[in-house]
C-alpha cells in the first residue's frame, strides 16, 4: 500500500515506509521546490519513535541525490523546525508521526513560506506518481530499503534551530513572567521534554519534572489516556497546572490546579484572548463558546487539518486583519502575523504551523494577570462542553462509507439512527466528517481519519458530563449500527 497525504503529512505503518517510499516522497518534494526555483539547502528534524533515525537517513539520501545539502537540526519540536525554516527561508522535513502509535510515522513538509497546503500537497503526489513508475533505483535492496554502502551520515545536528525556539520566548514574553509559578512537566517520550521546561525556568517557573520514558508513547491531546495520572501529579506537587506535549512537540496538554485537562478548543480561546486577535480560524469540530463569547471581530470555521486552518488564515490576513491566529481540538496554535508585546514592545514572528509552547505560556500568563487559577477562566467561559472519541482499527474505507451515508440520506439519515437517543437532528454540517446539531443543542460530529484506521467522535453540550456521556452513546452506536449498515 503506497503512503499518502492525510491531515499533516505524508503517515504510513512502518512497514509501508520503506527507504525506498520514503526517499520517492522526498525526492518528489525536491523536484517540485525546484520546479519553482528553489536551490538551498534543506532543514531536517525528527521526533524520538524508534523508526525515525532511519527515516531521516532515508529522506537525507533523497536530498543529497537531488544535489541539495542537508542541514540536519536534531530532535526537536516540528515548531522549532518550521519557526528556523521561516528564519531562513529554507524548505524543511519533519519525520514524525505525531501522536500516532510507534508502528507508525509520517514525514511532514515545510515550503520556504511554510508549511505545505493542499495545492502543495497535490502537485508533490503528482511528482510522486512519476516517480513511482519509475524502476527502483540500485542503491536499494529487494525489499525497498537503503544498501549500506548508500546509508548516509547524518553527522552532528545544527543547535541553533533548537536555541532559536527558545529565544523566540524568552525574548517576547517579560523577564520572571511566570515568576511564582509551579509547574509539572511531563516529559514522556515528547522532543519538548527537554525544551519546554528550559523555556518554563526562563520565564522564572518552578519546574518538576515527571513521567519520562525512553520508549515512544503516543499522547494524543484530543482523547488523553489516563487523566486520573495526571490529576495526581498536579495534586501530589500541589501545582498551579501540569503542561506537556505530544510526540512531536507541536499540540500542547494542560491540566488546570484543579487537575483537570484543559480542553484544546478551549484553550484556544485563552489563548487568542490574551493575544487580543482580531481574526480566528478553527475547525468545524471546535467548541462553539468561540462564537458565544462574542469578543472576537471574525471568525471562519475550516475543514478539519492544519493546511486549511492556515489557508483561512493566509486570507484574513489578506483581507486586512492585523493580529490573525487560528488553533485546533488538539491544542496547537498558529499564528500568521507578528506580534508585538504591548509591555515590551518585543516582536514574536509570525509561525503559521501548530506550536505547543506559545499556546502553554500564554494561558498561564493569562490567568496571572487576571489573578485566577486556570479553573476560574474557564469557568468564565460561556458554558459548552466538549469531548472527543477514538475508535481504533476502524478501516478508514469504512468511515468513509458511514459518512458518505449522511451526505446521500441527509437528516433523514441522522434521525434513523440518533433520534431515540438525541432527539430530532435539526442541521446537518459536511463541511468535514457529518457534524449533526440536536434540538436543544447537542452536537455529535462524526469523522474518519484520513490517514489512519480510525474513526473519530466529538460530542459538545452545555455539561462536561452530558458531552461524556454523549460521546459514549454515540461512539455505541457507531460500532454497533452505523458500521454494520456501512459494511452491508
Amino acid at each position: 500500500m503506497a503512503l499518502k497525504f492525510g491531515t499533516s503529512g505524508v503517515r504510513g505503518l512502518v512497514t509501508e515506509m520503506t527507504d525506498l517510499e520514503c526517499a520517492l516522497y522526498t525526492r518528489a518534494f525536491i523536484l517540485y521546490l525546484k520546479a519553482a526555483g528553489y536551490s538551498a539547502a534543506v532543514t531536517l528534524a525528527g521526533d524520538f519513535r524508534s523508526s525515525t533515525p532511519r527515516i531521516l537517513k532515508a529522506v537525507a539520501f533523497a536530498i543529497e541525490d537531488e544535489g541539495l545539502a542537508v542541514d540536519f537540526c536534531g530532535f526537536i519540536p516540528t515548531p522549532a523546525l518550521a519557526a528556523y525554516s521561516l528564519e531562513r527561508a529554507e524548505a524543511g522535513v519533519m519525520v514524525t508521526g505525531s501522536h500516532i502509535p510507534d508502528d507508525r510515522n509520517g514525514i511532514k513538509f515545510y515550503m520556504p513560506q511554510g508549511e505545505v497546503l493542499k495545492t502543495d500537497e497535490r502537485e508533490i503526489s503528482r511528482f510522486y506518481g512519476r516517480l513511482k513508475d519509475k524502476p527502483a533505483a540500485a542503491v536499494f535492496n529487494d525489499e525497498g530499503y537503503l544498501k549500506e554502502e548508500f546509508i548516509p551520515r547524518l553527522g552532528e545536528a545544527n543547535v541553533r534551530a533548537e536555541e532559536s525556539y527558545k529565544e523566540r520566548y524568552l525574548k517576547y514574553f517579560e523577564e520572571g513572567a511566570l515568576a511564582g509559578l509551579k509547574l509539572v512537566v511531563y516529559e514522556h517520550s515528547s522532543v519538548a521534554r527537554d525544551i519546554l521546561p528550559e523555556i518554563l525556568a526562563g520565564l522564572g517557573a518552578e519546574g518538576i519534572r515527571v513521567g519520562r520514558s525512553e520508549s515512544f508513547v503516543p499522547v494524543d491531546t484530543e482523547a488523553v489516556e489516563e487523566p486520573e495520572r495526571l490529576a495526581k501529579w498536579v495534586a501530589d506537587y500541589s501545582a498551579d497546572a501540569l503542561l506537556t506535549a505530544d510526540g512531536d512537540g507541536d499540540r500542547p496538554l494542560l491540566v488546570d490546579e484543579r487537575g483537570r485537562v484543559v480542553r484544546g478548543d478551549i484553550l484556544g480561546i485563552l489563548v487568542a484572548e490574551y493575544l487580543r486577535a482580531d481574526s480566528i480560524s478553527t475547525p468545524v469540530s471546535c467548541n462553539t463558546a468561540l462564537e458565544k463569547s462574542g469578543g472576537f471581530d471574525f471568525i471562519e470555521r475550516t475543514k478539519i487539518g492544519s493546511p486549511h486552518v492556515i489557508a483561512s488564515m493566509l486570507k484574513a490576513v489578506g483581507s486586512g486583519y492585523k493580529r490573525v491566529v487560528g488553533y485546533e481540538a488538539n491544542g496547537g496554535f498558529l499564528t500568521a502575523s507578528h506580534m508585538i508585546n504591548p509591555e515590551t514592545g518585543a516582536e514574536m514572528k509570525a509561525l503559521p504551523t501548530r506550536d505547543s509552547a506559545l499556546p502553554l505560556i500564554a494561558a498561564l500568563l493569562l490567568a496571572k494577570e487576571r489573578g485566577t487559577g486556570l479553573s476560574q477562566l474557564i469557568a468564565g467561559l460561556p458554558p459548552r462542553f466538549t469531548c472527543s472519541g477514538i475508535i481504533r482499527n476502524f478501516p478508514t474505507e469504512v468511515g468513509r462509507a458511514v459518512v458518505g451515508k449522511f451526505e446521500k440520506e441527509g437528516r433523514l439519515h441522522a434521525n434513523k439512527y440518533f433520534a431515540a437517543v438525541f432527539g430530532t437532528a435539526e442541521s446537518l454540517d459536511l463541511t468535514d466528517g457529518a457534524r449533526i446539531t440536536f434540538a436543544g443543542g447537542n452536537i455529535v460530529h462524526l469523522r474518519p481519519s484520513g490517514n489512519a484506521p480510525e474513526f473519530r467522535c466529538y460530542t459538545e453540550s452545555s455539561t462536561e458530563e452530558e458531552a461524556a456521556e454523549n460521546n459514549r452513546k454515540a461512539i455505541e452506536i457507531i460500532r454497533t449500527v452505523l458500521r454494520e449498515d456501512a459494511e452491508v
